[in-house]
């Protein structure tokens, strides 16, 4: 099939509306910083219900519902930007020390506009203004949550147990093919 013939993905739309914001200093076509915070904050709760999803999933199959998910809402940072967290704890990872898996949405106060990034994870472009563009961030919240959950298990040196599904009942061997 030809690329003139295929849709584009939704995913390659988003650079393709960020690559033109850093071209033109906008996002979302504001220019201000003000009108780029307002649509930053807009995103926030578009995003809110997709983050828990990723993180709910990564709970109900991987921790066995064992875990809790957070947000924070939108809230003001400490070097006068903006962010929204949302996070996914649980016992073996609380008795293990490490940092919850986290989504954050942030506007830093030098950016051009906001990025999505996990705890462990570098930045996503983030230029979402309706709820259709907000559903497809759904792969990127899952590949972001997914990343930042196997960096943890690394940052214990490759210990596995801290995944429930690993260790319950020879769940985690099974295939999907």
């Amino acid at each position: 099939m030809s690329t003139s013939t295929r849709s584009r993905p939704a995913s390659v739309s988003a650079l393709l509306r960020h690559f033109a914001d850093l071209r033109d200093g906008t996002h979302g076509g504001a220019k201000s910083r003000r009108d780029k915070e307002r649509l930053f904050a807009a995103a926030v709760p578009l995003l809110d219900p997709h983050a828990r999803q990723a993180l709910e999933e990564i709970d109900a199959h991987l921790l066995l519902g064992t875990g809790e998910v957070t947000a924070t809402g939108l809230r003001p940072t400490a070097d006068g930007g903006s962010a929204a967290i949302w996070a996914l704890s649980w016992p073996e990872q609380q008795a293990a020390g490490l940092r919850p898996v986290l989504i954050r949405a942030y506007f830093g106060p030098g950016f051009a506009h906001p990025h999505l990034q996990s705890g462990t994870v570098g930045d996503w472009p983030l230029n979402v203004y309706d709820e259709a563009q907000a559903v497809a961030e759904l792969p990127n919240l899952r590949a972001m949550a997914a990343a930042d959950l196997h960096n943890l298990v690394f940052e214990l040196g490759g210990d596995v147990r801290i995944i429930p599904a690993t260790v319950a009942g020879g769940e985690g061997k099974e295939r999907d093919d």
